[in-house]
């Protein structure tokens, strides 16, 4: 068991014990367990699983952020984070598209590519997540 915070820039969105987490790493996804080696690590767009002392699992999107364990204690710094049923599916696919026209005009000098990429990587885990579930 360890005590796992879950925080954006805008709110806490939830400290409890958790006995796992599964998070998308930078270079992958990795799990944390109790008595886990201290680690820092960015997160990338993708499903971060919550298993708490009861052995539920719970599902959340998320947009990237930071990741921190150490002394039984996880954080996790998300840029922004919702479960299946928070995810406004029209507004999803609507950013899909979105950033699909952008990258179509990439190699015009005012479309941030990288940007681009990182909407569509977010819209696409918000779409594949609330198909899911």
């Amino acid at each position: 068991m360890f005590k796992l915070s879950v925080v954006t820039p805008e709110k806490v969105v939830f400290e409890q014990d958790a006995r796992a987490i599964v998070a998308p790493g930078s270079e992958g996804y990795l799990g944390v367990l109790s008595n886990h080696a201290p680690l820092i690590t960015a997160l990338m767009s993708g499903v971060l699983t919550v298993t708490d002392m009861k052995n539920k699992s719970t599902v959340y999107s998320i947009s990237g952020g930071f990741l921190e364990v150490s002394g039984n204690i996880a954080t996790v710094l998300a840029d922004s984070i919702e479960t299946p049923d928070q995810i406004d599916l029209d507004r999803a696919r609507a950013a899909e598209k979105r950033a699909r026209e952008r990258l179509a005009r990439r190699s015009s000098a005012d479309i941030d590519t990288r940007r681009a990429e990182a909407a569509l990587a977010r819209a696409l885990n918000r779409l594949k997540l609330a198909s899911r579930h």
